[in-house]
């Protein structure tokens, strides 16, 4: 087995435990990052873009460094680098917890429980619930799934692929600080900056990788592959993220809805431009956005999967190439055509450090 054979099946190993069991329940190390991170920010920071750059570069360099320590590791291996790439592929996913939060606001959308639909919408993005109805509910829904679909799953799985174990932890380590100090408000606007165009750079190439495998899979929810593309080219530069308008303009051809609009942050009010035509999204929708995310994170894994394979070097044993990945690929495919249901702790125990607050 290759040494880099043992990346891409440690990646769809990955990938399939965060489908079938979900984040760890307790002591997630991405929520102990955070804490962590928190403690540094006490330490250091000012007002200023040049705190903020030490800030991030100390806690997202850090992160990084223990991956490559760990690849290092890894590399005596294929079996060593599949088991290490695979846990800390699990570590990184949130594709599980994503999907579960959203079913569960369809949920309570359909049993007309807008005060429970309004508690978690918390988990998901940072807009105020309290005056959204089942309308606003669904569309920030669905919006936050298209953008998480690319931070959560697809952008992780594609630094993965290329850099491996440094990619994967060095990702979620960035986007995490985008998360806590990249949006904007007085105690970060200077602060955050660094964060915020750092998680900018890093997902410009999976965002639109995102929004590409969104449009390939729209007839697996209704829409037109050419009508998702359409909107994207079109809609996608209407939103304030030069990455986020990408994923939800897609998400909004292939769903053939409209996203976009009146936003309010912690009583802030932002105008965005509209993505997509057709009416708002309803409950409905939110399943097909659900099933939708579902499938691209699951492109997004054998892709990932077939660019880590060797394509030349040393060979440590018997050969393992593309037909272990393809028969790991399907096994991925069959678990989910099945509906495995997701399990993983209360995605607000998480939401600090795993949602982008500005969704």
């Amino acid at each position: 087995m290759r040494r880099s054979s043992g990346r891409a099946l440690g990646l769809l190993a990955g990938f399939t435990l965060d489908a079938a069991i979900g984040d760890p329940r307790r002591a997630h190390p991405v929520a102990a990052f955070g804490a962590a991170a928190s403690g540094v920010e006490g330490r250091i920071w000012a007002a200023s873009r040049g705190r903020g750059v030490l800030f991030t570069a100390l806690c997202a360099g850090t992160v990084t460094l223990v991956g490559a320590a760990a690849q290092r590791l890894a590399s005596r291996s294929a079996a060593g680098s599949a088991v290490l790439t695979a846990a800390a592929t699990w570590t990184v996913l949130g594709g599980a917890s994503l999907a579960g939060e959203a079913s569960a606001m369809a949920r309570a959308l359909q049993a007309d429980d807008l005060t429970g639909a309004r508690r978690r919408l918390t988990a998901l993005c940072g807009r105020d619930p309290d005056h959204l109805d089942e309308t606003g509910l669904a569309r920030a829904t669905v919006e936050s799934l298209a953008e998480n679909t690319s931070d959560a799953v697809v952008a992780p799985l594609l630094w993965g692929a290329f850099c491996g174990i440094p990619g994967l932890l060095g990702y979620r380590a960035v986007n995490t600080l985008d998360a806590m100090v990249g949006h904007r408000s007085p105690r970060y606007e200077n602060f955050g900056w660094a964060a915020a165009r750092l998680d900018d750079v890093v997902n410009l190439v999976p965002s639109r990788l995102t929004g590409v495998l969104a449009a390939l899979l729209a007839s697996a929810v209704g829409g037109g592959t050419r009508q998702a593309l359409r909107t994207m080219r079109r809609d996608g530069g209407s939103h304030p993220s030069p990455n986020g308008g990408r994923c939800e303009a897609a998400f909004a051809g292939a769903l053939g809805v409209r996203l976009g609009g009146t936003n309010v942050y912690q009583g802030r009010v932002e105008r965005r431009g509209f993505l997509g035509e057709g009416s708002r999204p309803g409950t409905d929708d939110i399943v097909r956005a659900v099933r939708l995310s579902r499938l691209v994170g699951l492109a997004a894994a054998v892709l990932a999967a077939v660019l880590a394979l060797p394509r030349r070097g040393p060979v440590d044993g018997p050969r393992c190439g593309p037909g272990v990945a393809t028969g790991v690929a399907l096994g991925v495919a069959t678990g989910v055509a099945l509906g495995v249901a997701p399990a993983g702790p209360d995605p607000r125990q998480l939401a600090r450090y795993r949602r982008r607050l500005s969704s």
